[in-house]
């Protein structure tokens, strides 16, 4: 199987780890081949020519490139196993509702946070931040999970926020998270990051600090 399926992607990128931690919900064996984004590689190039981006799921040769889509690529390919989407046409619409919510709204609003420059400018960027997770929040009520009582097709679209919005807070200097505000998403993100397959293959703390630090550092210091 490992043959079969390859995944490129980065030890760092909460893209790429979307892709892995389906795989291993799914049981699904794979090599994994780590991109080096400075200098990609001549297959990379080959297998995403329009966008040239990590995460590229490789299956029988043929490429798959967009997180979300090569989520729904391996629900749809490993049907018999733990499924990432509801069966029901309406829940599975509301479900990529959400996952585009998470990637279009939600995601972007967090980052501007910590790009922008400044404590002042910060914490105005919070604001919509804060109201996106709002709305996040509303989806949980009654639910363990986004997916019901197993991780599915949004938590791993939202898996991110689970392990990363400390280190954004260590980084930056400024609260991001309130679990007394949020205490649905709280107690998600620990479900979440407690999962076998979750837990098991989360980048090490220390080397997220460290990366994003040169990164912050890199954006207040930018003209």
């Amino acid at each position: 199987m490992a043959n079969e399926v390859k995944l490129y992607r980065t030890w760092s990128s909460p893209f790429g780890l979307r892709i892995v931690w389906a795989l291993h919900i799914k049981g699904i064996e794979y090599e994994a081949i780590f991109e080096d984004l400075s200098q990609k590689s001549p297959q990379l190039l080959q297998y995403n020519p329009v966008h040239k981006k990590i995460p590229v799921l490789v299956h029988k040769g043929k490429p798959i490139c967009e997180s979300l889509v090569i989520l729904e690529y391996i629900d749809e390919t490993w049907k018999e196993t733990t499924p990432l989407l509801p069966q029901d046409p309406y829940e599975k619409a509301m479900a990529r509702f959400w996952a585009k919510f998470v990637d279009d709204k939600l995601l972007p609003s967090v980052w501007s946070v910590f790009t922008e420059k400044g404590y002042e400018a910060k914490k105005e960027a919070l604001v919509p931040a804060v109201q996106n997770l709002e709305i996040i929040e509303e989806q949980l009520k009654e639910k363990k999970f986004f997916g019901g009582e197993s991780i599915g097709y949004v938590d791993l679209a939202l898996g991110w926020m689970a392990y990363l919005l400390d280190v954004f807070e260590e980084v930056i200097d400024l609260k991001l998270f309130d679990a007394h505000k949020f205490p649905l998403l709280s107690g998600w993100m620990k479900n979440f990051c407690d999962a076998p397959a979750i837990k098991q293959h989360l980048p090490p703390r220390d080397k997220l600090v460290t990366r994003f630090q040169l990164f912050h550092e890199k954006f207040q210091t930018a003209n």
